[in-house]
Order: structure tokens, then C-alpha cells, then sequence
């Protein structure tokens, strides 16, 4: 009998005998025992039933052995203990006398370890946060598709523990410039800086780990929060339930923000769709607030930390650095072309996303970085002065190759090539080649391929006649220049004559000139 029946039936009971019915009536006019009816008069409401104890007729001889590895369990480091499936294992290995379910070691192992101590599961305290007083910070990692290529990134994270705002921003590794670029993009989106930001343990930031939370903290690190005026705290090891709210969220941005897998053309075009997505979330209201997540973000605003007037200097300075035979300059463990002569002293600006190839405080070049060892990033343009003097190396010159591996250098352009080559020759062809890549760098890649797509459709097979093209307005621009010639010469408009008069020396009359 199930407890709301029983529950009915101590009803019924009590009004009968109320009624005047004896006990033993009851008892037999319910088909119940006297000793219930007697629990029923007692109270209204029924006894609890009572556990019965069970012998474990399998589990009883191999008690003892799951208690000898539970008690080895208690001096072993925290991530090498037995789980109740390895304790089960181990009794199929050294006791197969002995057989038992693996659920019933489980069930055993669960009770066994939360009277040990050595239950994982731990009650944490809720907290309550003061609106712009903290802010937590991690990294973490996920999947997108770049220029249709999967790429793993490093996803940075800050949230607001007061009004529960995020930011995030994506790189090709979670290194110490990224770092600190990532924060300065994260105060000027929250719109000022916290009072405390709150770390895990770091190798970008912390240098070594001391007793308790003391920490020495890397030189670069000290002087950034010194500059933008926060004070930083660290997580003891293995213990990220200590900054559990942006663990929270990076789990929330995974699931919802990265699922499907994000598409965008580069790192750029990737990091303005997830700006937009921190943006688009403070409209959501937390479980258990009255307000919206931008709501309380606007009120925090008044509660951070100006911003600093200036930014702090992130990027690496390297010099002096060589440019060698190969236009090349070393930067870190990379080599990246330049338009230089060898043998100059340059400098390099070492950012998270780009490299800088400096000389007299000028940029010569710009690359992307390579996080690689050993990697030629060459580009096309920086070699064209040497290439117009040695036309035969462009064919095979790795940076030719390096463009057509990107997707910079279209089928289009090795077809106007063979063209200039059948017209002018080899040598004077790949020259003509070479002009035009030139006047592509000046006057845009995209318009080049376009007029080069022209002069193919047309049948031009002529630099100066691509060039022309490149330098031709576009259609609507054609179309406002003919509106504005047409009004010019609208004041040049004159009626036509008429010739009426002239038609009477035509007349058949005599003496007249026929």
C-alpha cells in the first residue's frame, strides 16, 4: 500500500471509530491488523517504514580489501586515488573467487569515501559581490573556421563579479603580451578597471608560488597593474572553484556562443562577431536578479576606475637586429622579409598579432606573427626592386609561392603573365609582370585582379593597357562624370541655324548660278 492510500485509510479509521466502532471491527471491516488500526487512532499520520538491513553475502568477504585500498587512499596525491570502478577492477583481478557487481562496490565505495573524507565533492559558500570591487580572469580554449580553415584559439575571458558582464577576445596563443592587450581591450568594453582582478596561477603572471597566497609575480606584471592602478589575487593551485564565476561563464560562452562552430574571414573579422555576442548578452538577466546584465554593468560604470590617459606599452622592442643577404630580419625564431639593403640595423615591434619591421623610426614592414620555429613569412612586394634587375628568380622565388599558398595570387595573374611573356618575351615579359604587381600594391590588390580580369576578357595582352584599366573610374563613377560633363557643357549650347534663307539661291531663275 502506497503512503497517500494509507494516509486515507487512517482517515477513515479514525472517523469510524469516532463513530463508536471498536478496534477489532475496524480491523476486520478494513482487512488491516489491530496493530495498525491502534497507529492510526495513535496520530494521522502514518509511522515511517523502516530501513531493513540486508546482508551483502557477496560484498562481506571482500570488505576488508576494499577498505585496505581506501585507507592507502588517504596519504595518496588527491588525482591518484581509486575510483569505485578501479576498486571493483582490481577485486575481479586478485579475487575472482569472489565475484560482485560493479554496482554494488559503487554503491559501497560512495558511502565508504564520504565518511573517509575523501568524497570529491565538496559545499562551497555563495558569495555576494559589491558592484566594481572584482573581476576574473582565465583563458580557454576552443575551435574556429578562419578563411574556411579550423584553427584551435585561445579564448581570454574577464567577468565582472558584480553585474555578471563578460568580455572576451580571441588569440593564436594565450602569451604574455596577448595578456595584457586582451585587459586593455576588457577596461575599455567594461569602461573602467576594478578594484581586484582575480588570477589562477599563471606562468604569464606569476613567477613563483609562495606559502598561502603570497606570490611573486613577474616583473612586466607588477608594472602593468601598477599602471592601470588594481591590485591582483591568486587562486591556490587546483582550486578553481575559488574563481568560479568566470569558470561558470567560460562554460556558458562555450556552449552557447561557440556552437555551432564560429565562421569568419580572419582573427579580426572573428573577434568583432564575439564584441558583438558580449554586447548582444547584456540583455540577458541572471537567475535570481531583478536586473538585466547591462543594467547592472551601466551601474558598476560609476563604481570603476578611471582609465589611465595612456596605454601601457605592450609590445617587445628588439635591436639591434640584421637584415641578411636574404632581406630577411630574425625576429625571435622567425625569419620576416623587408625592403631593406642587408646589412642595416633595424628594430622589430614584437605585438600578440602583428610583427613591425622598423627603421629610422620608420615601418618598413608589417607581418603577421608566426608563433612557429624556423618559419619564412616573405612577402612579394618587399622584393620587387631586386626582382625588376633578376626577372628569372621571381618564377621560382619562395615568396611568389608563399602568395599562391594564401590564395593571393589568382589563376588570373599567371594568365595575363603567359600573355606579357608570348608578347615581350621571357625577361621583358616578367618585367612588365612586375609592374603591374607593383601598381597593385599601391593602388589595391582587389582592383588589379579585377582589371587584369578585364584586360583577359577583352584580349589585352599589354601592362599599359591593364594599368589603364586598373585607373579607369568604375561604372558609377563613370556615370557621375558624364552627369558633370554634361552640365558643363549645358552653357556651350547653342540653337541650331537655319538654312531656309540659303534654299532661294537654289531657285530656277534665269541668270541664277546653278
Amino acid at each position: 500500500m502506497d503512503r497517500r492510500h494509507k494516509v486515507e485509510l487512517f482517515e477513515v479509521i479514525r472517523r469510524g471509530y469516532a463513530a463508536g466502532e471498536t478496534i477489532q471491527g475496524l480491523s476486520k471491516k478494513h482487512g488491516v491488523h489491530r496493530r495498525m488500526v491502534r497507529q492510526a487512532l495513535g496520530s494521522a499520520i502514518p509511522p515511517e517504514r523502516k530501513a531493513v538491513v540486508r546482508e551483502a553475502p557477496r560484498l562481506g568477504p571482500l570488505k576488508e580489501h576494499i577498505e585496505q585500498m581506501l585507507a592507502a587512499d588517504v596519504k595518496a596525491p588527491r588525482k591518484q586515488r581509486h575510483t569505485a570502478h578501479r576498486i571493483w577492477m582490481r577485486l575481479c583481478r586478485e579475487h575472482p573467487d569472489h565475484p560482485v557487481g560493479e554496482a554494488t562496490v559503487r554503491r559501497y565505495v560512495q558511502v565508504r569515501k564520504r565518511e573517509l573524507g575523501l568524497s570529491g565533492r565538496e559545499v562551497f559558500v555563495p558569495q555576494s559581490y559589491e558592484l566594481g570591487r572584482e573581476a576574473q580572469v582565465d583563458w580557454f580554449e576552443g575551435m574556429a573556421k578562419l578563411g574556411g580553415e579550423v584553427v584551435k584559439l585561445q579564448f581570454f575571458a574577464m567577468r565582472s563579479m558584480g553585474s555578471g558582464d563578460a568580455f572576451h577576445r580571441a588569440y593564436p596563443h594565450a602569451t604574455q603580451q596577448a595578456l595584457l592587450e586582451a585587459h586593455e581591450h576588457a577596461f575599455a568594453y567594461f569602461g573602467g578597471v576594478f578594484k581586484t582582478l582575480r588570477y589562477d596561477n599563471m606562468k604569464s603572471v606569476v613567477k613563483k608560488i609562495l606559502r598561502g597566497y603570497q606570490r611573486v609575480e613577474t616583473d612586466r606584471m607588477i608594472a602593468f597593474r601598477s599602471h592601470w592602478g588594481y591590485q591582483s589575487e591568486y587562486c591556490n593551485p587546483a582550486s578553481g572553484n575559488e574563481k568560479g564565476g568566470v569558470e561558470g561563464e567560460l562554460g556558458w560562452f562555450r556552449r552557447n556562443l561557440l556552437v555551432p562552430v564560429p565562421e569568419a574571414s580572419d582573427l579580426n573579422a572573428l573577434n568583432q562577431q564575439v564584441l558583438a555576442d558580449c554586447v548582444a548578452n547584456r540583455s540577458r538577466t541572471i537567475v535570481g536578479r531583478s536586473m538585466t546584465i547591462g543594467a547592472a554593468s551601466a551601474l558598476e560604470r560609476e563604481r570603476l576606475s578611471p582609465l589611465a590617459v595612456e596605454d601601457f606599452p605592450i609590445h617587445e622592442l628588439l635591436y639591434p637586429l640584421l637584415v641578411d643577404s636574404k632581406g630577411r630580419v630574425k625576429v625571435k625564431t622567425n625569419w620576416y622579409s623587408s625592403p631593406l639593403w642587408p646589412g642595416l640595423r633595424v628594430t622589430a615591434v614584437v605585438a600578440p598579432l602583428t610583427v613591425k619591421i622598423m627603421h629610422d623610426n620608420k615601418v618598413a614592414a608589417r607581418h603577421p606573427r608566426c608563433y612557429g620555429r624556423g618559419h619564412e613569412i616573405l612577402d612579394l612586394e618587399h622584393y620587387l626592386d631586386v626582382l625588376e634587375r633578376k626577372p628569372g628568380a621571381m618564377k621560382g622565388s619562395t615568396p611568389l609561392q608563399q602568395w599562391r599558398q594564401a590564395g593571393r595570387w589568382p589563376a588570373c595573374m599567371d594568365a595575363i603573365w603567359r600573355e606579357l611573356e608570348l608578347r615581350h618575351g621571357k625577361s621583358k615579359g616578367t618585367r612588365e609582370m612586375i609592374s603591374l604587381v607593383r601598381a597593385g600594391s599601391i593602388d589595391g590588390w582587389e582592383k588589379l585582379i579585377v582589371a587584369v580580369e578585364e584586360a583577359l576578357r577583352l584580349g589585352i595582352s599589354d601592362a599599359a593597357a591593364v594599368l589603364h584599366l586598373l585607373r579607369m573610374p568604375d561604372p558609377e563613377q563613370r556615370r557621375q562624370h558624364a552627369v558633370a560633363l554634361a552640365e558643363e557643357l549645358l552653357q556651350f549650347e547653342r540653337p541650331m541655324p537655319v538654312m531656309d534663307n540659303y534654299d532661294l539661291l537654289l531657285a530656277n531663275t534665269k541668270g541664277a548660278i546653278q
